[in-house]
């Protein structure tokens, strides 16, 4: 795979993006998280949404332009009408928002409806991480569905993602899970190259377990909860609280009419010094994340590792060496500069 500097790949993304009407500030915002995604080794959920983020500026499903509108503001708790703006912006502003009021108040929640989408949740992780502060974020898209409530075979979730950043005393434990066993991304991704699932991570539409995408691309299925056939009560307990915490408290949800790709996100951040104190708090995190390092591998495992410690290592490796980008997507970049007579760097 091809290496691209990642200071001129942001600067030419975020080009892309002022060139198709996106206020300077938002596009600059969008080619930042974006390429953090990919560094880090988030490759589908990072450049890759270029050309399909182009599409959806085009059509006037983004709002390019404007602010959000204040719905509450108690200083620790806040709540946004994101007035379809892009979700990188409104997600990484709320992140640093949140920061700067967890500094003041101990901890600030930002609850966000009527956002458009945001990438990965693991890109917006570290802004608050290399401050010294936990993060989390969670969302929702209340216009989409793909996964059934465990039990059920009508499909009502997304994937409702959860992602966290723990400070320790060396790299951040960083961690960015679905309650959905697999993906959309992935699915779709197998059905278009004709393969199946190793395992049964799908439902068919009569509610039978199943490793064949094109009965969810094609015949109505529905990806399984977390933990699956016998255990999926613990992702449909999770998609539930991710959606309470993202459309309930943004007030922004599935009941009445959505906006085409409308996001409800949700943003804490907790300042460690408000509580045990900074220095324990990442000495414990730093014991702890040593403690699950040094446990024993069971056969077939080399060592075990803490959610973040390959993201950290590829990021390291991109800032030093250059992004890795796939074929597809270096080209998909190419073609989309082409349209605005801009270079692929």
């Amino acid at each position: 795979m091809p290496r691209f500097d990642c200071t001129k790949l942001r600067a030419m993304v975020g080009e892309l993006f002022e060139a198709t009407g996106i206020e300077t500030d938002k596009a600059q915002m969008m080619a930042e998280c974006l390429t953090e995604a990919d560094m880090i080794g988030h490759f589908t959920h990072g450049l890759a949404l270029v050309p399909g983020y182009i599409g959806v500026i085009k059509e006037g499903i983004v709002n390019p332009k404007g602010d959000v509108t204040v719905v509450s503001d108690r200083g620790a708790c806040v709540a946004w009408d994101g007035n379809q703006l892009p979700g990188a912006w409104l997600t990484a502003t709320a992140v640093d928002l949140a920061v700067e009021r967890a500094s003041e108040y101990g901890t600030c929640s930002v609850a966000i409806g009527r956002s458009q989408h945001n990438g990965a949740l693991a890109a917006y992780l570290r802004r608050a991480t290399d401050k010294g502060f936990m993060v989390q974020i969670c969302c929702s898209t209340a216009d989409a569905a793909w996964v059934a409530p465990f039990g059920g075979t009508k499909r009502l979730f997304t994937p409702n993602p959860l992602a966290a950043g723990i400070p320790t005393e060396g790299d951040p434990i960083l961690l960015d899970i679905s309650s959905s066993i697999t993906t959309v991304t992935m699915t779709n991704g197998l059905a278009a190259e004709g393969k199946k699932f190793d395992h049964d991570w799908l439902l068919t539409a009569g509610g039978e377990a199943s490793n064949d995408p094109t009965e969810v691309t094609e015949r109505g299925g529905t990806l399984m909860p977390l933990g699956g056939m016998e255990k999926g009560h613990k992702g449909y307990a999770m998609a539930l609280l991710v959606e309470a915490l993202s459309q309930g408290l943004s007030g922004f949800g599935r009941m009445g009419a959505v906006e085409p790709g409308s996001l409800s996100i949700f943003v804490q951040v907790s300042d460690p010094d408000a509580f045990g104190g900074a220095d324990m708090f990442r000495k414990q995190m730093s014991f702890l994340a040593d403690a699950c390092r040094s446990n024993p591998p069971r056969p077939g495992v080399d060592a075990v590792r803490v959610p973040g410690d390959a993201a950290m290592a590829k990021w390291r490796d991109a800032k030093e060496n250059g992004v890795l980008l796939s074929t597809e997507i270096a080209e998909g970049l190419e073609k989309a500069a082409a349209q605005f007579g801009l270079s692929m760097v």
